[in-house]
């Protein structure tokens, strides 16, 4: 199990404001290009000698030659095929068809061009202050609505930023017997946010308005340290160990409970159907729970309890390809990032990260996998899906990378960590074809200061 507090190594400047952008030199030249590697079975090493050994000499020591033997000279070399100026060769030349190109080009089809590779910057494109950010494993103090306004909880007070105009405002600050806030989440509108307090009081709120609209009470018996929505559902689940689904539109909100955690439950997800919940555990438990077994007058039963972790399941995300699919990553007993078939509740891969995995996003328009991590590099690793290779790690922040957040395009991403610092990473480059985007491409790129 993970510890749930630790310290920040560097120590905490009262002096700064929430979301001051800091000004950090970095590098843009790209480096470790690939290297040419000679394909040996394309190479004719005799006549490689030759042109380094007899031929060389001939040209720095020249001799005089009649023009009847050089003509001579210069057919038995074409002949011969020895009129070539490369000695290293990269690839086999294609072979020289026996027969002419028929007429009839109704099967013909032009070879596709090769995929250029993405380039990946291995630097943060941007850099936020984000001073008094609690360095605490199990709750979720971070999220990105759908309108673009990134929501993220410090100390007792919930800040907004709005991404497309640079525009910082305070939603709520909760009296200190209420907070601090222990979970953030916006709804799928983008508009109305629910915020989970230390007290075990959950707030829902217009962000447009910054009008409180209700307090749900009675769900928890402790703080609520996830929160996920699911259309009109608000699902909270607490240091209690209960999972709570809510229908915010009734006066009586708890419309059903899921039991078997037995201590707190700090990952929370729906799948994108709505019909699957994730939940993930202090007591190093998965389960997968269904909508079709659902009861109102009892505890729901789990579809799926998985024992594979040996840490704390902080890090969920379901697949945006694969309806069925779902990754998790373990805490820092753990550290692995497994993958699982909800269906059959059968584990595909297990994948050994070498550290405390604290988060996890998906690319939405490529398979690739971003995690989050700890000690001891406190960075970002992105995973070509299925093969979980390496394909960049992203270092930058100083303590373990506790949060992650996506924009509404799937671009960019927004990261959180113990050293009270928010960092922007364009990680997941362009948005696939036919998608619809915002006029402002890079939300992030005309905004210089955040006050």
């Amino acid at each position: 199990m993970d510890a749930g507090f630790e310290c920040s190594p560097a120590t905490k400047s009262q002096s700064r404001g929430p979301l001051q952008d800091q000004f950090i030199h970095r590098k843009n030249s790209r480096e470790n290009l690939d290297r040419f590697i000679p394909n040996r079975s394309a190479m004719d090493f005799d006549y490689a000698h030759y042109m380094l050994t007899e031929a060389k000499t001939g040209k720095e020591n020249p001799i005089a030659s009649s023009p009847s033997p050089e003509a001579y000279r210069k057919r038995l070399a074409e002949s011969l095929n020895m009129n070539r100026t490369r000695i290293l060769a990269f690839r086999n030349k294609p072979p020289t068809p026996a027969d002419t190109i028929s007429n009839d080009c109704s099967s013909f089809r032009p070879s596709e061009p090769a995929k250029a590779r993405r380039y990946i910057p291995q630097t943060s494109e941007k850099t936020l202050d984000a001073p008094d950010l609690q360095d605490d494993y199990y709750l979720n103090l971070l999220d990105w609505g759908s309108s673009n306004v990134l929501a993220i909880a410090l100390a007792n007070t919930v800040y907004l930023w709005n991404a497309a105009d640079g525009n910082t405002s305070e939603l709520i600050t909760v009296d200190d017997d209420a907070g601090p806030v222990t979970s953030v989440k916006f709804a799928p509108d983008g508009r109305h946010i629910s915020v989970g307090l230390n007290n075990s009081d959950v707030q829902l709120w217009d962000s447009t308005s910054n009008k409180l609209l209700r307090t749900l009470r009675g769900c928890h018996q402790s703080r609520v340290g996830s929160l996920d929505w699911n259309n009109h559902i608000l699902t909270t689940g607490g240091m209690d160990g209960r999972i709570v689904n809510n229908d915010v539109r009734i006066r009586s909100h708890i419309v059903e409970t899921y039991s078997g955690h037995d201590q707190e439950v700090c990952g929370l997800k729906w799948s994108a159907s709505g019909q699957q919940l994730a939940s993930g555990g202090n007591d190093n438990l998965l389960h997968i729970w269904d909508r079709s077994m659902a009861s109102v007058n009892s505890p729901t039963q789990w579809l799926h309890r998985l024992q594979d972790h040996t840490a704390a399941v902080k890090a969920l995300a379901w697949c945006p390809f694969q309806g069925n699919l779902l990754a998790s990553g373990g805490g820092g007993g753990d550290k692995c990032i497994k993958f699982w078939n909800t269906h059959t509740g059968a584990c595909l891969n297990s994948v050994d990260t070498g550290s405390q995995v604290c988060a996890l996003l998906w690319n939405k328009n490529e398979r690739e996998l971003l995690s989050s991590h700890g000690f001891s590099q406190n960075q970002l690793t992105l995973w070509k899906y299925p093969s979980m290779v390496k394909m960049a790690e992203l270092t930058g922040h100083t303590s373990r990378v506790l949060f992650m957040a996506q924009s509404p395009d799937g671009c960019t991403v927004a990261s959180a960590a113990g050293d009270e610092t928010l960092r922007f990473w364009n990680v997941f480059g362009s948005p696939a074809k036919g998608a619809t985007r915002k006029a402002v491409t890079e939300p992030f790129a005309h905004i210089n200061r955040i006050r």
